[in-house]
């Protein structure tokens, strides 16, 4: 069986606060509902600043939907790790790992845009110093332990649920990044198929011995929207996919490898290019993918429509998977 995904950045360009606030109230109830019927984890993401409203809090929106939901995982990938205080983030995600009784999943990068840096006072320049800093400050303080912090010594209560520690990630599409992960004994997400920097990541482990694993993409993994009509679907609502490909494009160099980085300027270009894919559930069942990524409220997508999506993928798509 396909393992399936929701995810759910908040992106509206045009929101005001109160249709922010139920976008914000209707992916949560999407999020009990996708628990309901058997989708695997909801996937939540960061970046600050943004016009189009992008969610930059995941924890408090994970938080939420870990309260609100029995056993689908939440997954944020990735938290920009350097914007981050070390001690309140151990305590934060161990929090939310009791809260969850160990369904949080997270993944730690380290960004790709220098203005989120200068904006929370972090310097760039130093990203994989501090990046380094937080991932060997977490892991001590989740023991519970005494420990030395910047020259005194911390403890951080409570421990987590989950032994040895909450599942942690190192997020990237670097070699710096795989080496930060194998040095750790942390597992790796790269951020594209890149079986190259898997190969890497294992040739460290065998350096420094310790132990790892890597969570790859696949080769392709569309976007996806369900609709028993497609092509209307793509006539209607094709606008809302192309900002947020476009938004998001913008804010990559050509050294970023992602695998949703979309070179399409219009609705026809993206729909050729295949990184966003409007699906019937048939379509939906015979791509015979590892992973399904459904992203119901794309770059501010109507709820109705949202809804319309998910629950053809929950009651025409996930039974036939299971069976």
């Amino acid at each position: 069986m396909a393992f399936t995904v929701a995810r759910f950045n908040l992106v509206d360009p045009d929101a005001t606060p109160e249709t922010l606030a139920a976008r914000y109230g209707a992916a949560l109830e999407m999020a009990a509902y996708a628990d309901d019927r058997g989708i695997d984890t909801i996937q939540t993401e960061e970046h600050h600043g943004a016009g189009n409203n992008w969610l930059p809090s995941p924890f408090v929106f994970a938080g939420a939907v870990l309260g609100s939901t029995r056993r689908i995982a939440v997954t944020v990938s990735a938290i920009i790790g350097p914007l981050y205080d070390p001690l309140r983030l151990a305590e934060d995600i161990a929090v939310l790992d009791l809260i969850g009784k160990g369904r949080l999943v997270t993944v730690a990068g380290i960004g790709y845009r220098p203005e989120e840096y200068e904006a929370h006072g972090v310097d760039w320049g130093r990203r994989g110093k501090i990046q380094d800093l937080l991932l060997e400050t977490l892991l001590k303080a989740w023991t519970g332990e005494p420990f030395t912090y910047e020259g005194r010594t911390v403890r951080v209560t409570p421990r987590p649920y989950t032994q040895p520690h909450p599942l942690l990630l190192v997020g990237g599409s670097s070699k710096a990044a795989a080496r930060r992960a194998a040095r750790l004994g942390l597992p790796f997400f790269p951020s594209a198929h890149l079986p190259e920097l898997e190969a890497y990541y294992q040739d460290r482990l065998a350096e420094y011995g310790t132990e790892g694993w890597t969570m790859m993409p696949a080769e392709k993994t569309p976007l996806l929207h369900l609709s028993d009509d497609p092509d209307r679907t793509w006539a209607e609502y094709g606008k809302h996919f192309l900002h947020e490909a476009r938004m998001y494009a913008s804010w990559q160099s050509k050294d970023i490898r992602s695998a949703v980085k979309s070179a399409a300027t219009t609705v026809d270009e993206l729909r050729a290019e295949g990184v966003y894919r409007i699906v019937t559930p048939d379509e939906c069942v015979a791509l015979g993918a590892e992973s399904l990524v459904l992203h119901p409220l794309c770059g501010g997508m109507p709820v109705d429509e949202g809804w319309r999506s998910l629950q053809l993928m929950c009651e025409q798509v996930l039974p036939r998977l299971t069976g």
